[in-house]
């Protein structure tokens, strides 16, 4: 099967970035990963409104 023109087109950048790699260490080919928290950003402020909530309320109560 014959490539299309988008598709040769495609791998010849393709070979390019490949080429520009070669040589390299493996430090300075990789991307840097972005973190990514395991727990959700709605879980972690629903955590910490039940803490600080609970200590707010009991404090409330201690003093009225």
């Amino acid at each position: 099967m014959a490539q299309t023109p988008q598709q040769r087109k495609a791998n010849e950048k393709y070979a390019r970035q490949e080429a520009s790699k070669r040589g390299k260490p493996e430090s300075a080919v990789k991307a840097k990963q972005n973190f990514k928290s395991p727990i959700s950003t709605v879980w972690i402020v629903l955590l910490a409104f039940v803490v600080c909530g609970g200590l707010v309320f009991e404090l409330l109560r201690l003093f009225v």
